[in-house]
C-alpha cells in the first residue's frame, strides 16, 4: 500500500489527521498526527514537508540552538506559521552560563536574537506568521525579516523605542496583524534605530489587528502608529498607561469592530469616550481589571454602536454596578454574548433586566464568581425563563452554587450545547441527570473540580447522553471503563490531574 501511494496523497492525508490532546492524561481513540513520523523515513520526510505550523520552546542562553535550528527549519519547507518562545533547549545537554553584567547580558541577548532572526529569514521562505517571544529585540535586528519575508502576522517583544518610535513597522508592508510587548531598559548600550530608516510620514498601513502591551505613561511615540492605521478592526491594549495624542488615536477607530482593555485603568476613560464618539460598527468590548465608573456610564448611555454590539466581557470587581447594566439593557439592542466575572456590586435586579432585554438575542452567558447567583435563591431560574435561545452557559468558580439553582435553570434552557461548571464545588450528580433530561443537544461539558460528582454519576451521564462530543473532568471523576464507553460514542475525554483538597 505504501508503494502505490503518491507523495502528494500522503501529504494531503497527514494534513487532515487530527492532533492528540496534550492536556489529556488518558488518550482518546483518535489517531495522533504526531505519531505519523514513527512509521518510516519516507513518512517522516513527507510529514515534515506537509507541516505548515511549528511551535518551539528554546533556552535564551543555549548557543547550541544556533547550530541545530537551521536543520530543523530546513526539514520543514512548507512552514507558514512559526512560534518561538522561552523554554527548553533543542537538545538535552545541560548548559552553564557565567554570570554577566546587565550590559553584557543585553549584548549577548541581542547577538543571539540577531542570529536567530537571520536563520529564520534564510530558512523559512514561505513564512507568513511569526511569534518571536524568546527575548526582547531591538528594531534594527528586525530588518532581515522585513527584507526577506512577506509577513502578514508578527508577535514580538521589543525594547522601549528610543529614537525611531514605532516607525520600524513601516518596513513590514504586508502586515495585517501586529502584537508588540514593549520592554523597558535603562541601558545606553544599543542604537535602537533601524539600519534602513523608514519614512516617518507614512500615512497608510494595512494593519487590521493591533495588540500593545506595556506602553508607559510618558510614551507618545505610539501616536505615529495611530496616524498610519485607518483599517484597524481589532485593538487590544494591556497594561498601557498612554495612548499618545488623543485626536490621532481617534483616527484608527472608524472601522473598529473589537476592542480589549486589560489593566488599563489610567486610560480607560478617554478610550471609552473616543469609542463612544466614533465607533458605529463595534461588535465586541472587553474590559478587565481596571475600569472607570464614569467611563462606563458614558459608554452605556452615549455609544453609537447600540445596534451593532454583540459581545460584552467585563471583569470589574469594584467598578461595575447595577446602574451600568440597567443602562446597557435600556440602550443596546442585540447582545448575543455577555460575560461578567467577579462583579461583586451587581445584584439580581440588573441581571434580570439583562435577561429580559436580550431574551430574543442572547446565546452565550457567563457568570463567573458571581455573588448574586450564589446569594439570591431562585435568581438562575428566573433568568433561565427569559433565555430560551441560550446555547452556551458558563457558571465556573461559583463555589456556593447548589443543585437546585442550576437544575431549575436547565429546565428552561433546553437548547444548550455547551455548559461549564468548573469549580462549582457543591454540585452533585443531580445536575448531570438534569442535563441529560433537559439538554439533549449538549455537545461540551466541563465539570473539572466539581468534587461531589462521582465516577458513577459520570458513567450514568455518558451512557445516556445523545450528542456529547467533549467531556472535561478530573482523574478522580473518571475510570478506564468510562473512557472506553466515551470512546465508543466518539466522545473526547480531557482529563486533568486531581487537585489535593
Amino acid at each position: 500500500m505504501e508503494e502505490i501511494l503518491f507523495d502528494e496523497i500522503l501529504c494531503e492525508i497527514f494534513t487532515r489527521l487530527p492532533s492528540s490532546s496534550s492536556s489529556s492524561s488518558i488518550s482518546s481513540s483518535l489517531p495522533s498526527f504526531e505519531s505519523v513520523p514513527l512509521v518510516s523515513k519516507r513518512w517522516l520526510r513527507l510529514y515534515r514537508a506537509s507541516k505548515t505550523s511549528m511551535s518551539l520552546k528554546l533556552s535564551p542562553h543555549d548557543t547550541s540552538v544556533i547550530t541545530h535550528l537551521p536543520s530543523v527549519l530546513n526539514n520543514h519547507p512548507s512552514l507558514s506559521s512559526l512560534s518561538i518562545s522561552r523554554g527548553f533547549t533543542i537538545n538535552t545537554k545541560i548548559i552553564t552560563t557565567p554570570i554577566r553584567s546587565d550590559v553584557e547580558s543585553l549584548k549577548a541577548e541581542t547577538i543571539f536574537n540577531e542570529e536567530l532572526i537571520s536563520i529564520i529569514s534564510s530558512c523559512c521562505f514561505n513564512l507568513r506568521s511569526l511569534s518571536f517571544l524568546i527575548n526582547p529585540v531591538s528594531s534594527s535586528s528586525l530588518v532581515p525579516l522585513s527584507t526577506s519575508l512577506s509577513l502578514t502576522s508578527l508577535s514580538i517583544e521589543v525594547w522601549k523605542p528610543q529614537n525611531s518610535g514605532f516607525t520600524w513597522i513601516a518596513l513590514f508592508s504586508s502586515l495585517k496583524e501586529l502584537s508588540i510587548h514593549v520592554c523597558s531598559t535603562s541601558s545606553p548600550a544599543f542604537d535602537f534605530y533601524p539600519k534602513s530608516k523608514p519614512n516617518p510620514e507614512v500615512l497608510e498601513l494595512g494593519l487590521e489587528s493591533i495588540s500593545l502591551f506595556g506602553i508607559e505613561p510618558d510614551d507618545n511615540d505610539v501616536t505615529w502608529l495611530w496616524k498610519c492605521c485607518r483599517k484597524v478592526k481589532k485593538l487590544s491594549l494591556r497594561s498601557c498607561g498612554s495612548i499618545g495624542e488623543i485626536e490621532f488615536f481617534g483616527l484608527c477607530l472608524e472601522n473598529l469592530e473589537e476592542i480589549e482593555l486589560r489593566t488599563c485603568r489610567s486610560i480607560v476613560d478617554v478610550v471609552l469616550l473616543k469609542v463612544s464618539e466614533i465607533c458605529e460598527s463595534l461588535k465586541s468590548l472587553l474590559i478587565h481589571d481596571g475600569g472607570s465608573k464614569d467611563g462606563l456610564v458614558c459608554f452605556m448611555n452615549n455609544a453609537r454602536c447600540y445596534d451593532t454590539l454583540e459581545r460584552l466581557d467585563l471583569r470589574l470587581p469594584m467598578d461595575l454596578t447595577d446602574d451600568h447594566l440597567v443602562s446597557l439593557a435600556a440602550n443596546f439592542k442585540c447582545l448575543s454574548s455577555i460575560s461578567l466575572t467577579s462583579c461583586i456590586f451587581v445584584t439580581g435586579f440588573s441581571l434580570k433586566a439583562l435577561a429580559l432585554s436580550f431574551s430574543s438575542s442572547l446565546e452565550e452567558l457567563s457568570l463567573l464568581s458571581c455573588n448574586a447567583i450564589e446569594r439570591e435563591r431562585g435568581l438562575l431560574a428566573t433568568i433561565g425563563q427569559h433565555l430560551g435561545r441560550l446555547r452556551k452557559l458558563d457558571l465556573a468558580r461559583n463555589e456556593w452554587l447548589f443543585d437546585k439553582e442550576v437544575v431549575s435553570m436547565l429546565a428552561s434552557c433546553n437548547g444548550l450545547v455547551e455548559v461549564v461548571l468548573r469549580e462549582c464545588k457543591h454540585l452533585t450528580g443531580a445536575v448531570l441527570v438534569a442535563l441529560n433530561k433537559n439538554c439533549v443537544k449538549l455537545k461540551t461539558l466541563d465539570i473539572l473540580s466539581c468534587r461531589l460528582i462521582e465516577p458513577d454519576d459520570v458513567e450514568g451521564f455518558v451512557m445516556k447522553t445523545q450528542c456529547l462530543k467533549k467531556l472535561v473532568v478530573e482523574e478522580n471523576q473518571i475510570t478506564e471503563a468510562i473512557v472506553k464507553l466515551a470512546s465508543s460514542k466518539l466522545i473526547e475525554t480531557v482529563v486533568f490531574p486531581s487537585l489535593v483538597w
